[in-house]
């Protein structure tokens, strides 16, 4: 008998035949039904933008999240790399004694290095500009152990930077002030030698030793390092310094080290560690990051919606089939399993498509963002509004697996109320919903 055939109402139904979930007469019959038609042209393509939205849904969440991961880890990396897990601060009198205390805080166990620095801001001007400017004094020892300096130096070098009495800056500071190595740039600080008349702003020059690139606009466009000693004669801090820069193994156990750099410092101290000195820009990025997971779920949500709209139009369209296929002895279980797979096929195969299309835009969206700039003759990505110079993603596995189950049982339990439906006709009442 044809599927398309007419019943004879009230014809006697056969005996029910009991077969095996998931067959393959089952599979079969639901990609017939998901075959386009000419008569069911309509559905196909109710079923193709479903599938289309569920895809562009996946492949959405993946790549945004992905790259707010990647935004927070080169943040962090750039943040960690040039400053310390752990900043020892004095309290009560000047950090005097600077080297015994590294010394025995860097014997406790976790720590790698001490690096005891100068801060101070003054005004950076050169032959193209002048701009406020955050000088740090480090010593060369300690600023080789810095890998995001050290190994970034595009011009000059740091080798003799302690005895040079020149300044190390950003590819950014360069540019705006309009130098390279061996130009010089001049300091203004407002509090500098004290005379007769009063304290009278420092007003001094420097040659340019080294220019390095770390890639977060904040560092390259704002900090110069120099040496220690002349940090401390040029912002009247002789034999002291600002501040202890500790960096441990593990930055996310810095928590617990707290207490013992403070006891280890010997002295008292005020010790802050990366996450309370930073506190308010990463939750600021937590805060975005699940805002952005919640709205690009609904995408998903909506185009599992969409599968409801589908099946049941489609539900309706095979009112006749169903009576026939009941009157030929199939059970509920096998009409259910019949739209359960057609409706559940729709959202897997979009689910897997979006994972598939997400994963490879991740792996070339930097070239990705330069061809669409290229294309608009626009800046898609600011170094100076974002920080970095270049879009970072970074897929993490078990969000990744997450957000492709969520958008697959989505899909399952979106096909489950058609195909209940479906299940429940009996072959009279399926001819009438025909």
């Amino acid at each position: 008998m044809g599927m398309n055939a007419a019943a004879k109402p009230g014809a006697g139904s056969a005996k029910s035949v009991d077969t095996p979930a998931f067959a393959r007469f089952e599979w079969m019959l639901a990609g017939r039904y998901l075959r386009s038609r000419r008569r069911e042209a309509f559905i196909s393509v109710i079923a193709g933008f479903s599938f289309l939205g569920i895809m562009l849904g996946v492949a959405t969440l993946i790549i945004v999240m992905a790259v707010m991961n990647g935004f927070r880890g080169e943040l962090l990396s750039k943040i960690l790399g040039i400053n310390g897990h752990l900043l020892v601060q004095p309290i009560g009198s000047e950090l005097d004694d600077y080297d015994a205390v590294a010394a025995r805080i860097e014997n406790l166990e976790g720590v790698t290095f001490t690096l005891p620095f100068v801060e101070g801001q003054a005004l950076i001007s050169g032959p193209s500009g002048a701009f406020g400017a955050l000088v740090r004094g480090v010593r060369e020892a300690d600023m080789v152990k810095l890998p995001l300096v050290a190994s970034t130096v595009s011009v000059g070098t740091l080798e003799g930077f302690d005895t040079a009495g020149g300044l190390a800056v950003g590819t950014r500071m360069a540019r705006q002030l309009g130098v390279t190595v061996g130009d010089m740039v001049t300091l203004v600080v407002p509090r500098g030698n004290v005379t007769a008349l009063g304290v009278t702003p420092r007003v001094k020059g420097y040659p340019v030793r080294a220019i390095f690139e770390i890639g977060m606009s904040e560092y390259d466009g704002t900090i110069a390092f120099m040496p220690l000693e002349e940090a401390q004669l040029f912002f009247n801090q002789e034999g002291i310094v600002t501040g202890i820069e500790v960096f441990t193994d593990d930055p996310d156990s810095v928590g617990p080290m707290r207490t013992a750099v403070e006891e280890g410092a010997g002295r008292p101290a005020f010790v802050s560690d990366w996450r309370a000195r930073n506190m308010t820009f990463f939750s600021a990025l937590e805060v975005e990051r699940n805002v952005m997971f919640l709205i690009l779920t609904l995408i998903v949500l909506v185009a599992a919606l969409n599968i409801i709209s589908g099946m049941t139009m489609l539900v309706k369209d095979k009112g006749r089939d169903i009576a026939i296929l009941r009157t030929m002895g199939a059970t509920r279980g096998t009409i259910l399993r019949v739209f359960l797979i057609t409706g559940a096929s729709i959202g897997i195969v979009g689910t897997l498509a979006g994972f598939a299309l997400g994963f490879v835009v991740c792996l070339n969206v930097e070239s990705i963002r330069q061809g669409i700039s290229w294309l608009t003759s626009t800046e898609l990505f600011s170094p100076e509004l974002y920080f970095l110079s270049r879009l970072p993603a970074d897929m993490d596995t078990g969000e990744t697996f997450t957000v492709v189950v969520m958008a697959m049982v989505l899909s399952l339990l979106a096909t489950l109320y058609p195909a209940w439906r479906a299940a429940r006709l009996d072959p009279v009442e399926a001819l009438r919903y025909e």
